[in-house]
């Protein structure tokens, strides 16, 4: 089926849909109650009851603004063919416009998409760690425990993750439904025994708490923000299971849980303030809190599935835009597109997970750290929207759409730069890693485009080159040379030295070259354009998305089955490939030789391009050439 196809129209949702946005869209922000209510009253010992009303006013507003009206209704449609996230959106934005305009857009999509990052390596952390500090309640005498146990179990959740989330990707949207239920029953039971928190649906506690102490409810929203964590989600999932069902799932099931379990909380300090030191897992009685904290640790194990799959999604996406060298990707699934394993983010990304857990120990210090990232991302998506939802609308209807980002856009700022103050306290973490990671992707960008300004300016056209070898021809021997050019029309630098060392070309030549689209599929139907350049030789043009994989065996199949006339036999096909070995020559300012040192270093550890493209190592002869930087 057409990936577009699946997200045409606005098909009420099947149960099974719904129940797996809940496994896989929601993990994130269904485990916030886990710490979020202690992180944002933990700088009072016993919380009075306009304290309470009043942070439980503001957590309530803050859910039904950012994530049901600006993410659930605004955001979800600002799709890129049916498909979300940042690197989506950014390309949606970036899409007519040129020069300074696209540049300011992508530098927005690249920070956003950098930040995901740091997101991707605070969530398994804090969420372990949280459920796990539950056994804390249990007894004293296993606080020793806390980080051993988080640590075995991070280890045992990425060491799986080569095997694939298929099989146990079942088990996450009932569990989840399950999670979700337990949430709701025990902060209803709580608010049953006492309703008067149920005032803090009244927005009027929120003006008065912030009328009060503004300085201090500016800094608690630092806080507050944990609650919103896992919103980027229901965006960035949207390809997955279509804009219908997460809608339908956030309304039906989440958002209710999740008010429930707030408000118990709510309901649970009011009776007894001391409950402050973990009032989640206090809301349960005695007999269910060791179930609870089993359940917990499943929901957090979940919920950093999701963050974890969504790193490996966003640096597939990078590579095919061309801000990450080549990586090895695998398949884990043999129908589902989605489901992929790179060996290196994985392990980089639990290196990188071990070390907050063993640096920061407990999740009321890593809920430093986790508000800045979170809000980094909420406020480039802000950013992007503004540039393409009030596209193609006019006069009053366009005028409402910026009114409606603007406020987005003010709160996003309100939320970034309360965090900002963490800085110091953690924050610093995922800023250091958004700057350096944001590094290498625009090191790795501009080099290339060093290398391909370099080759433009010596190329030669094929045209012209071809029909001066057809008028006095080497030795031609039987078969097809597919040549891999990085410029069209050009004479790729393999034809050149094949000629130089070898002197003999193949009785057919195909120039190949790839390109990534600024959307997430291409159909299998235009997939490619071919034209003959001379007797016996063509270039094509191949296209795939940002989110699909090239496989260049598989398109010369569809070329063979479209041209008869060309003999794409695999095994009369010979692949010819530049091998590029990147030297850095010359003085240089400063600044200008680590970077380059720095991409000739990543492009030495880029995977091979035949891995990369898919082409059969036995078939290809590739040609070695240094390129000067």
């Amino acid at each position: 089926m057409d990936p577009k196809a699946r997200h045409q129209g606005e098909h009420p949702p099947h149960i099974a849909m719904l129940i797996g946005a809940l496994g896989v869209v929601y993990g994130d922000i269904g485990t916030s109650p886990l710490y979020t209510m202690k992180v944002a009253l933990l700088a009072e010992a016993q919380p009075d009851v306009e304290h309470i009303l009043g942070v439980l006013s503001m957590l309530f507003w803050m859910l039904v603004i950012v994530v049901s009206i600006k993410y659930v209704t605004c955001i979800l449609r600002a799709d890129n063919r049916g498909e979300g996230g940042t690197l989506a959106l950014m390309e949606l934005a970036m899409r007519g416009r040129h020069g300074r305009a696209r540049y300011r857009l992508m530098l927005l999509g690249l920070i956003g998409a950098c930040l995901f990052y740091g997101d991707s390596m605070i969530t398994p952390a804090i969420s372990v760690l949280s459920a796990v500090e539950g056994i804390s309640i249990i007894s004293h005498a296993l606080d020793a425990w806390v980080v051993p146990i988080s640590v075995i179990v991070l280890v045992a959740l990425f060491m799986i993750q080569a095997r694939g989330t298929g099989a146990v990707g079942k088990l996450f949207g009932p569990i989840m439904l399950l999670w979700f239920v337990v949430l709701g029953v025990l902060g209803g039971w709580r608010i049953a025994q006492m309703p008067a928190v149920l005032q803090a649906v009244n927005p009027g506690w929120a003006v008065q708490f912030i009328g009060d102490a503004p300085w201090e409810t500016f800094v608690l929203l630092g806080s507050l923000v944990l609650a919103l964590t896992g919103a980027e989600a229901l965006y960035a999932d949207m390809g997955h299971f279509g804009r219908p069902a997460i809608r339908r799932a956030w309304f039906i099931m989440v958002m209710p849980a999740l008010v429930l379990c707030y408000f118990g909380q709510g309901a649970l300090l009011l009776a007894d303030p001391s409950a402050i030191r973990n009032p989640f897992f206090l809301l349960a009685p005695d007999w269910a809190l060791i179930p609870l904290v089993v359940l917990a640790a499943v929901a957090t194990v979940i919920a950093s599935q999701s963050v974890i799959s969504g790193a490996f999604s966003v640096t597939r996406q990078a590579v095919q835009l061309g801000f990450w060298p080549r990586m090895v990707i695998q398949h884990t699934s043999a129908r589902e597109e989605g489901q992929i394993y790179l060996p290196r983010v994985n392990w980089l990304l639990l290196g990188a997970v071990l070390i907050l857990i063993l640096a920061f120990s407990s999740s009321d210090r890593l809920a430093h750290a986790y508000g800045f990232a979170v809000t980094g991302t909420m406020l480039m998506t802000s950013l992007l929207a503004f540039a393409v939802l009030p596209r193609g609308t006019h006069g009053l209807r366009r005028k409402g759409w910026l009114v409606l980002i603007t406020v987005f856009l003010i709160l996003d700022v309100l939320l970034f730069s309360s965090n900002a103050l963490k800085i110091l306290d953690g924050g610093w973490l995922p800023l250091l890693v958004g700057l350096g990671l944001l590094t290498l992707m625009m090191t790795w960008k501009q080099g290339r485009q060093r290398i391909h300004d370099t080759l433009s300016g010596d190329h030669q056209p094929l045209v012209d080159f071809m029909e001066s070898i057809e008028k006095y021809p080497p030795i031609r021997v039987p078969g097809t040379a597919v040549f891999m050019s990085m410029l069209v029309g050009t004479v790729p630098p393999a034809l050149l030295h094949n000629l130089k060392h070898n002197k003999i070309l193949h009785e057919q030549a195909l120039f190949l070259t790839v390109e990534s689209a600024d959307v997430p599929y291409v159909p299998f139907d235009e997939r490619f354009v071919l034209e003959r350049v001379s007797r016996n030789s063509w270039q094509a043009i191949a296209r795939w998305g940002f989110k699909q994989e090239p496989n260049v065996p598989q398109l010369l199949e569809q070329i063979a089955q479209e041209h008869p006339e060309l003999n794409l036999d695999p095994m009369q096909v010979s692949y010819f490939l530049s091998r590029q070995t990147v030297i850095v020559v010359g003085r240089q300012s400063w600044r200008l030789s680590w970077q380059r040192h720095l991409f000739a270093f990543m492009a030495r550890n880029a995977s091979r391009s035949t891995r990369f493209y898919k082409i059969p190592p036995n078939r290809v002869v590739e040609m070695g050439m240094q390129m000067e930087i």
